[in-house]
């Protein structure tokens, strides 16, 4: 039996056209949220309609950036089927950058369950033409209302689901790459190994000037030497 309840939607969104996606821009009809707290642990397992948060101004996630978040994909096949792609290894990452970022690991079966019911449960947002897919988003962010520099006492776990066309304009084809030499992406015992928004807002300032420049991604050089390549923002080298 599900530990998950489920309250499901009486105003499905719009379908957007599966050849104009884009990346990022349409949300599927709900939501996973589980929550956290000292007491109770982590606990309330839903899927609700796909709605805002409500969090107070002095939630600790908007001061000391304490959340983390991860990204997979599920894939209609072409007998129809839907498949997720390494499921097991994003969350065994994420509760890497739980450790990380202080943050209350989660139980790794009760995730899986949540991403395939929920899944499951959009299945018709699930894209089938070519270059498409569902874009799976969880994250969680630390909500205990507090001034004050410690990890938070309370967390929101979220997952949603967005259907995405290609992520960069070109495709599969080949990308122009700017090779940054004065910011850097990660330094020795820093938080580069955790997957949290602060490592990708101190990209922005490189990756804006490298697509003023014509360039679709920016590739990161070591923070000693600034020679030796580390990484490429949204991509494998």
């Amino acid at each position: 039996m599900s530990r998950i309840v489920i309250n499901k939607t009486n105003n499905p969104r719009p379908r957007p056209d599966q050849n104009k996606l884009g990346f990022g821009k349409y949300f599927s009809d709900h939501m996973f949220l589980m929550d956290y707290d000292k007491g109770k642990g982590w606990h309330d397992p839903r899927i609700v309609p796909y709605a805002p948060l409500t969090l107070e101004p002095s939630a600790m996630v908007f001061h000391y950036a304490q959340e983390i978040f991860e990204g997979l994909k599920a894939y209609r096949t072409a007998d129809g089927s839907i498949q997720l792609f390494r499921p097991w290894s994003n969350i065994k990452r994420m509760n890497e950058s739980c450790l990380r970022m202080c943050i209350p690991t989660l139980d790794e079966d009760l995730y899986l369950e949540a991403l395939t019911e929920l899944v499951r449960l959009d299945a018709d947002w699930v894209p089938s033409a070519p270059d498409t897919s569902l874009y799976i988003r969880p994250f969680i962010i630390a909500t205990e209302p507090h001034v004050g520099v410690h990890a938070s006492s309370s967390y929101i776990f979220c997952i949603f689901t967005s259907p995405v066309g290609a992520y960069y304009a070109e495709g599969i084809n080949p990308v122009k790459i700017f090779v940054e030499a004065r910011d850097v992406r990660a330094v020795v015992g820093g938080t580069g190994q955790a997957k949290t928004g602060g490592n990708y807002a101190a990209t922005l300032r490189a990756g804006e000037l490298a697509e003023k420049q014509g360039f679709s991604q920016v590739l990161w050089l070591d923070g000693v030497h600034r020679k030796y390549i580390e990484e490429v923002g949204s991509m494998n080298v």
